[in-house]
């Protein structure tokens, strides 16, 4: 399976120029042949959604979202959707021109610098989905902080998680370095899942925060086998042996033993006992 990372700025609110951006980006990752090319989180509308004036969100049934797999390779891209009583932080699996799968990011940080509570809904499913390349799982950005859902994702048969990101620096001195953070969580993910890992932050500077790029791929044991660099646009290419999942979690068997009783009991006493 061959990936194509798209690390890409984007225009904010300006929805019709962020398509233009991938459909340009879909066609010179279809030069290369690559299967499937990830867009960042948000790619179509940027991050800062309180400074777009009116409503810029669209639909997960848009035909301009179909119409970005026309050049070839499937296309996960990020976007806010209407959901008619609600928006959502979505990013769509976008194959065959159609749309696949989307999946609503379910963890929307509202604390520090960020306020994404105030614009989007959390969504309420996590599923691993098929493609005709590799059982896929997508978890949007801070998605991936949460240790329970790649867990999911992986007992859901996930042989490949995507993480689009919208991760920006220095929002938060002396509380969280992102950089290093996401350094150390898609290691562990990696290695935990024992799984690909396909990371890809956006670049370019909106509303005073610098995205820094650094997107990358890790693969079952949880070396990094790609890295874009840091601040600036690229398309990086690397190819993913998805026999690699089965060989990884037969040679060291974490995922055998889910005992989806216990934590289902345990998960009921919480919530018996107030929990959310």
């Amino acid at each position: 399976m061959r990936i194509a990372l798209a690390q890409v700025d984007c225009e904010l609110g300006d929805v019709a120029a962020n398509l233009r951006t991938a459909q340009r980006t879909a066609k010179e990752a279809a030069g290369h042949r690559a299967d499937l090319v990830v867009f960042p989180e948000l790619s179509l509308h940027g991050y800062a959604l309180g400074s777009v004036p009116g409503d810029a969100s669209i639909s997960a049934d848009d035909p301009r979202l179909g119409e970005l797999s026309g050049h070839g390779p499937d296309v996960l891209i990020g976007y806010q959707e209407d959901g008619r009583l609600r928006r959502y932080n979505a990013a769509s699996y976008v194959s065959g021109g159609a749309v696949a799968h989307t999946h609503r990011k379910l963890y929307l940080p509202n604390y520090l610098a960020w306020e994404e509570r105030k614009h989007c809904s959390p969504g309420s499913t996590l599923r691993a989905y098929d493609t005709p390349h590799a059982r896929i799982a997508t978890l949007i950005c801070n998605d991936a902080w949460q240790p329970v859902l790649p867990w999911l994702a992986a007992q859901d048969g996930a042989e490949v998680l995507l993480i689009p990101a919208n991760s920006a620096s220095g929002l938060a001195p002396g509380a969280v370095d992102t950089d290093t953070y996401w350094q150390d969580l898609l290691l562990n993910i990696a290695r935990l899942q024992q799984c690909w890992v396909v990371f890809v932050n956006r670049v370019g500077n909106e509303a005073e925060a610098p995205f820094w790029g650094g997107s990358r791929v890790l693969d079952p044991w949880g070396e990094v086998v790609a890295e874009a660099p840091r601040e600036q646009e690229a398309l990086t290419v690397v190819d993913l042996d998805i026999t690699a999942v089965r060989r990884r979690r037969r040679e060291m068997p974490l995922l055998g033993e889910a005992r989806f009783g216990l934590v289902a009991r345990e998960v009921d006493r919480l919530l018996r006992e107030g929990g959310d």
